[in-house]
């Protein structure tokens, strides 16, 4: 019988462990396209632990919508999932929250200082076998990303991300000051009725002299739940409507952020400059107009600038 050399053994075991991480990211790919579908949804958010001296618990935060979830890019190492929300009951649609997965991601960005996300590499550390997932606003503005394996423990799928930091949510920062930061770990996980999404938050008020100061824990549940009461119609005939002028939005956010230094925004915390003109162009194109990418343009090089990283 003839032996096979030392280095045909190895070039065979490497073979099997890029076969086994190859079904293992297909895995992790099925799981991250089961959050597509039509969902109730409650927002739930409560101070836990409390830092300060003197510090109050801000009363819980309770709120919930109706909200489809579509696919907008699907390859093996890529996923876009656009959240859009409809009223059950006037059928007024809000283009919601967008998450993109991306396997083994070989940058990210991140929230750095006041309205700034600088694009850093992902730690090689945490990035072995991991799906790095990037969390957009209304107007496809940057939030935050993390990056983190999945886990099925028990036949229960699980992305849990790495530490990260994301700005105030926009549930807080029209009311809150004495702090400007969150330190997060975010949760998903798959269930028998829909998914979740856990946030395990610290309100963090960051200072220019890099000092920080901790306010309070939090803990956030997001709780997706399968429904086929809600007419969705609405929704899927805006994203109709308003897809190829969102696409080119998305484009020019990408500009900024798949390269350093990143994307420094010129607007209030709130965003409103932008998403407004944007949300309002988006409309104009629903009805039937030209897409005029001038526009869009004008928008971003009024609010838009590379990051001024040290």
């Amino acid at each position: 019988m003839k032996l096979r050399s030392a280095s045909a053994l190895l070039l065979l075991a490497g073979s099997g462990a890029a076969s086994a991480q190859a079904v293992d990211a297909a895995r992790d790919h099925a799981s991250i396209l089961a959050m597509q579908g039509q969902y109730t949804v409650d927002f739930a958010f409560d101070e836990t632990v409390l830092l300060q001296p003197g510090y109050e618990r801000a009363a819980a935060m309770r709120s919930g919508g109706n909200e489809v979830v579509i696919v907008l890019e699907d390859s093996p190492h890529r996923v876009v999932l656009q959240h859009l929300l409809v009223d059950g009951k006037s059928g007024h649609v809000t283009k919601h929250w967008r998450q993109d997965w991306v396997y083994e991601a070989a940058h990210r960005f991140e929230f750095s200082a006041e309205q700034t996300w600088a694009v850093r590499p992902v730690p090689a550390a945490v990035n072995k076998g991991a799906w790095t997932q990037c969390v957009y606003e209304v107007s496809d503005a940057p939030r935050y990303c993390g990056t983190g394996t999945w886990s099925y423990t028990n036949n229960v799928p699980t992305w849990t991300s790495d530490p990260g930091w994301r700005p105030l949510p926009r549930r807080e920062y029209t009311r809150r000051s004495d702090y400007n930061a969150l330190a997060v770990v975010n949760r998903h996980t798959l269930t028998p009725n829909g998914w979740t999404h856990e946030q395990f938050n610290t309100k963090v008020q960051r200072n220019a002299d890099g000092s920080q100061l901790e306010i309070a824990r939090e803990f956030g549940f997001n709780d997706y739940l399968k429904t086929t009461e809600v007419d969705f119609t609405p929704a899927l005939d805006y994203w109709k409507g308003t897809a190829p002028f969102w696409a080119q939005v998305r484009q020019r956010w990408d500009t900024f952020l798949r390269r350093a230094p990143g994307v420094h925004l010129k607007t209030r915390l709130d965003g409103m400059a932008m998403i407004i003109p944007l949300f309002e162009q988006a409309e104009v194109v629903k009805g039937g107009a030209a897409l005029d990418e001038a526009k869009i343009d004008t928008v971003f090089a009024r609010f838009v600038e590379p990051a001024a990283i040290r």
